[in-house]
């Protein structure tokens, strides 16, 4: 109930006139009681106010956390030290689980670095693993590096057989002399008996003879039933079995004359391999790496509309960063590779072609040449040397990018050699696509190990190497050459099959204008490029194995 003060003043002077007249004592009395209830409600009129005020003031409190009541300004300091002190306990419990946390983790740590070490234990006895692996990150002490080859000796097949699965599990020796080496796995380049060409072989079994020779005569000779101490020579060497497990290392087994005619000496020596260590380990960026393709061409156009089609697949809608060089000899039939870079141009709308026309005859060294100094940016361009016969993939450029360094290594790939189509499928209706006849088997084709042609070279290389030997007219040689260059330089060659690299077979023509050690290297070429020893073996025997088969259906007729 609140007074109103208007109405107050009025009823007051009527009282004032009406008691004046009565007695001083009792208007006093009833004026204190008046002014007393007055008082009492303006007192409860500023509680009110001064509550509301508090409550529209009010800091509002953090999530999770309890408000401060204020019950006056002179608690406010209270409230603030129990806020602290309520976020001081909050961070020490959280602290206190971290730690918790963290303790948990570094037992789970232990727990698993030990499980691991029992596990590489494990492997490395049961051979899974190949031992020394632990080498990567620490540096081996001369006990570790001992213990470490007699584990390999141990596990190698040395002192005693190991099960294998079948024959072609089988890891056969090789025979060796003082002069000779005789071997089964060949190729094509080397020979069934042969002397070591090259020096780290002929350095190995000259080396392990020598040992041998030393062991022998060391301070533990040998001695025969009267005491006599023998000294051994290499003219009492005999014979030598060898061979490499790739993971172990290389057993040696020597014979030698002993003190009599029917008396041998046999020793065995271990090579054993080291453990893997880490070289070097770099991120190579190739999104730069420009490769100018040079290609010597005259005629064959339904052969460059094949290396077209590859090209526009591979170079142009895959990788993107090349460049086409055609070195065309002679004016025949040059208006069709014209056309078909033009017409790839207006449907690609890739520009980067160069067409270079010479007349005079055909040299595919002087082409290469040709094409190799006719690029005139400042960029050192990485250069491929193709053929025209040539079906390469996108994985063999990033191949020719990653082999390759500037005044370092240059790239010598080992293409695969396709047969003759039409004798690998005369069995066939209908002859497979170009695409299904690109696997790489033994029935199909063979390595080209004896070919230099294809390589992946800087430009700045190949300048200061001095290029290919102008004198070197028509087919061959010239490959050869320019591949000694670099044999005989400090450039390192990478020399390896390349699966994404293909000869496609073409009838080999072979001139009788050729001198005849080039004459002969075509024949032999265009021999080994028609079939395989098997394939060939059934053509020459048609006649015989047709007989064959007359004779079994005559056979087969008369027993029913």
């Amino acid at each position: 109930m609140f007074l109103n003060v208007a109405d107050v003043k009025p009823w007051f002077y009527t009282c004032w006139r009406t008691y004046t007249k009565s007695e001083p004592t009792m208007f006093k009395r009833w004026l204190f009681a008046l002014l007393a209830r007055v008082g009492l409600i303006v007192l409860g009129l500023c509680c009110c106010l001064a509550l509301f005020y508090l409550l529209a003031c009010k800091p509002k409190s953090e999530s999770g956390q309890q408000p401060l009541l204020w019950t006056g300004g002179t608690t406010s300091k209270e409230g603030y030290l129990a806020l602290l002190q309520e976020r001081e306990d909050s961070h020490r419990h959280y602290i206190n689980s971290l730690m918790k946390q963290i303790a948990q983790l570094k037992e789970a740590l232990q727990e698993r670095t030990q499980q691991l070490q029992e596990s590489l234990e494990k492997a490395k006895t049961k051979g899974i693993l190949p031992q020394g692996l632990e080498s990567l990150h620490k540096t081996p002490t001369l006990s570790d590096l001992k213990e470490f080859f007699r584990s390999q000796l141990n596990q190698a097949e040395v002192n005693s057989g190991a099960k294998l699965p079948s024959e072609y599990a089988v890891i056969p020796f090789d025979t060796f002399t003082l002069r000779r080496v005789y071997q089964l796995e060949t190729g094509l380049t080397r020979h069934p008996e042969e002397r070591p060409v090259r020096r780290d072989r002929r350095d190995e079994l000259t080396g392990t003879v020598e040992t041998a020779l030393h062991v022998l005569n060391g301070p533990q000779q040998h001695t025969d039933s009267s005491g006599r101490k023998h000294m051994y020579s290499p003219s009492d060497f005999i014979e030598g079995l060898t061979r490499t497990e790739r993971d172990r290392g290389t057993v040696y087994e020597l014979m030698f004359k002993g003190y009599g005619p029917r008396d041998f000496t046999q020793l065995v020596l271990f090579r054993p391999f080291g453990p893997v260590v880490k070289v070097k380990s770099q991120s190579v960026d190739t999104s730069r790496m420009l490769i100018n393709i040079i290609v010597p061409l005259s005629k064959r156009p339904d052969a460059f509309r094949q290396f077209i089609h590859n090209f526009r697949e591979v170079c142009i809608q895959q990788d993107g960063r090349v460049h086409l060089t055609v070195v065309y000899f002679g004016r025949d039939q040059i208006n069709q590779v014209k056309a078909m870079l033009d017409q790839t141009t207006r449907e690609t709308r890739f520009r980067g072609f160069t067409l270079i026309q010479l007349n005079e005859e055909f040299s595919r060294g002087r082409g290469l040449e040709i094409g190799a100094r006719a690029w005139r940016k400042s960029q050192n361009v990485l250069l491929f040397f193709c053929d025209v016969d040539i079906h390469f993939t996108a994985d063999f450029l990033t191949s020719c990018r990653l082999n390759t360094e500037p005044g370092k290594r240059v790239y010598y790939p080992v293409l695969f050699s396709q047969y003759n189509p039409s004798i690998i499928y005369n069995n066939h209706t209908l002859i497979p696509s170009i695409q299904q006849q690109l696997v790489i088997r033994k029935e199909t084709g063979f390595w080209r190990d004896f070919g230099f042609g294809m390589t992946c070279q800087y430009r700045s290389d190949f300048m200061n190497i001095g290029g290919f030997d102008r004198n070197i007219k028509g087919w061959g040689l010239e490959d050869v050459h320019l591949y000694r260059k670099y044999l005989h330089s400090k450039l390192m060659v990478i020399r390896a099959p390349s699966r994404g690299l293909l000869h496609l077979w073409h009838e080999k023509i072979c001139s009788d204008e050729l001198p005849p050690d080039k004459y002969k290297m075509c024949m032999q070429t265009k021999a080994m490029s028609e079939a395989s020893h098997s394939q060939l073996g059934e053509l020459f025997f048609r006649r015989e194995i047709e007989l064959h088969l007359n004779s079994q259906r005559q056979t087969d007729r008369g027993t029913q």
